[in-house]
């Protein structure tokens, strides 16, 4: 696997430019240290880490282009906003030019700018490494980072409503993909405390 992402890495530098590239690198790393970590295949999720951007650096009509000429079909705002449009399209290129078949790989690809309704724990290490790789510098970042290897919903959660907060400060529309897997998150969370509730007040119970 390693020297395959050799061979992709020196051909996604004719997609991206030196500064994607670097932060792609970023994200691979990230992604596959989240992955150990969290029990998902760190070898795939260092190579969507590697390809997550490969769209990101295409003109806006460049990337209208291939979505007409790959058959993807997307909800006006995100054919409307290159920044919403990299995910989908970069999981098609992907596919089409750096050979990749795994599902769960170019399924990660695809929504790992919005997020999503039902995301499984491979597309929440891509996410979360996104976030967290060590080239970013936003507020608020420090805090994902301190809680990515503790809890990667809560840490994830800070970092969606990051971006909420961002879209809505520059009077952007949201994407609904954000919106659901924030909420989505949120519950998770809450039932994961009655969980930990439950276990506590059983164990405190047989201890009677």
């Amino acid at each position: 696997m390693e020297h395959k992402n050799s061979q992709i890495a020196e051909e996604l530098k004719g997609w991206i430019d030196k500064k994607r590239m670097r932060h792609s690198i970023g994200v691979s790393r990230a992604a596959a240290r989240l992955a150990v970590f969290y029990g998902v295949d760190a070898e795939k999720a260092e190579l969507a880490g590697l390809l997550h951007d490969c769209a990101k650096c295409l003109s806006h009509e460049e990337m209208l282009r291939l979505c007409e000429e790959f058959g993807i079909s997307l909800d006006p705002l995100s054919m409307g906003d290159r920044a919403l449009l990299h995910g989908p399209l970069g999981s098609a290129i992907a596919r089409k030019y750096f050979g990749i078949e795994d599902k769960i790989i170019l399924d990660a690809i695809y929504c790992h700018t919005t997020g999503k309704k039902g995301m499984n724990l491979f597309e929440k290490v891509l996410c979360l490494a996104d976030y967290i790789e060590p080239g970013r510098r936003f507020p608020g970042v420090e805090e994902i980072r301190s809680l990515a290897y503790s809890d990667l919903n809560r840490a994830l959660l800070k970092g969606f409503e990051l971006t909420i907060r961002h879209v809505l400060d520059t009077g952007n529309k949201l994407h609904i993909g954000t919106v659901e897997a924030r909420n989505e998150l949120i519950e998770e969370i809450s039932e994961t405390r009655k969980g930990k509730k439950k276990t506590e007040n059983e164990a405190a119970g047989s201890m009677l």
